[in-house]
């Protein structure tokens, strides 16, 4: 009876057991969120610098050449988009994807096929916002990119080298990346989930399937992914769609300010401990910074509660802002915090010393 007994104590019943299900997925999520990643490619004309030997009436005629030679194609592209707003139809992609295209053309998950026009476009940030019309899309919800931290899992989605949808899962490797040339407007997030070509576009998710970032850019050798991938934080693409959708443009403005970074040397100047925000180093005379009351050796470290590290962030937070915004700052002067409201102007040249800063982008010049 013991022996009996052996196999049902032990499980050594003979009949294989099943494995247990998976406890740690992505597929419940991918289930919801694949549909609202679509596909987006794009027609557009494009002019053929001719050889002038063809164009030589005589060269042709001894040839038995046609008079006229052609000289436009149609080159076409694919990237990807994401839907925002199942109601509207709204699609955010890169503006590089859909750059002097005659025609956009937006599939979705389910093979269909729409006609897409544009509403806007800002080659600055790197965001376009499309329109598309068709029942029962699906959109993704917008999360708070700012909640981001480096070692999240995220999963990037979109259509790379026009194989369909793809995902890769990777981590954010390091938050707030600028000074990489790509854009006009940089704070990337950067992440090793394989972004590849055609990707661009596409949705960069948290693993509740929210979204906090738009794929633009990766980094390696002849564009294939290494783990170096860059995303548009989902704050900035969508205060620049609110826009688009507003205005069919980005009306920047401007604050009037010379800046640089807060360096060690000069924080030790300040008497202060931390590096982190941005020195106001000159105010342009009868600017909304001047009218506000900002002042040169004011340190701002914080715009709308959300911290200022650099003088690239603070560059950006004023970038995504339109004529007539409010903007709170967050300055130390004389050591004592304060807070300041400023009111974005509308953009003006202004004359800057030579040698004084290196451009003038947003009003907030940059040393």
């Amino acid at each position: 009876l013991l022996l009996c007994l052996l196999p049902v104590l032990f499980g050594t019943t003979g009949v294989a057991a099943k494995p247990p299900p998976p406890t740690h997925s992505l597929a419940p999520m991918l289930e919801r969120v694949v549909p609202a990643v679509v596909n987006i490619s794009t027609s557009s004309t494009v002019t053929v610098r001719s050889n002038p030997l063809l164009e030589d009436p005589f060269f042709r005629r001894f040839f038995s050449m046609p008079e006229t030679m052609p000289r436009k194609r149609q080159s076409v592209s694919a990237g990807s988009g994401v839907i925002v707003d199942a109601r509207l139809g709204y699609v955010l992609t890169n503006q590089h994807v859909i750059d002097a295209a005659d025609e956009i053309t937006v599939t979705l998950r389910d093979g269909r096929k729409l006609d897409a026009r544009v509403i806007g476009q800002d080659p600055e940030v790197d965001i376009a916002l499309l329109q598309i019309e068709a029942d029962n899309l699906v959109d993704l919800s917008i999360a708070n990119s700012d909640t981001l931290r480096v070692g999240d899992f995220v999963v990037a989605i979109g259509n790379p080298f026009g194989l369909g949808q793809t995902v890769t899962y990777g981590i954010v490797s390091a938050l707030g990346r600028t000074g990489l040339g790509i854009e006009g407007f940089e704070n990337f997030i950067q992440t090793d989930a394989s972004i590849n070509p055609g990707n661009s576009g596409g949705a960069l998710v948290t693993t509740d399937g929210r979204l906090v970032g738009i794929n633009t850019a990766i980094v390696g050798p002849s564009g294939g992914n290494i783990g170096i991938g860059f995303a548009i934080p989902s704050n900035m693409a969508s205060a620049i769609m609110v826009q688009l959708a507003r205005h069919g443009e980005v009306r920047r403005g401007e604050l009037g300010v010379l800046i640089q970074d807060l360096t060690p040397d000069i924080a030790a100047a300040f008497g202060l401990r931390g590096t982190g925000g941005a020195v106001i180093t000159r105010v342009i005379p009868g600017s909304a910074a001047a009218q506000a009351g900002l002042a040169a050796g004011d340190i701002v470290i914080a715009v709308n509660g959300r911290p200022v590290r650099t003088g690239s962030a603070l560059r950006n937070a004023i970038g995504v802002l339109a004529i007539g915004d409010d903007m709170l700052l967050d300055v130390i002067r004389n050591g004592r915090k304060q807070t300041i409201r400023a009111r974005i102007a509308e953009s003006e040249r202004q004359q800057v010393d030579a040698g004084a800063a290196s451009e003038v982008l947003a009003g907030a010049v940059l040393e």
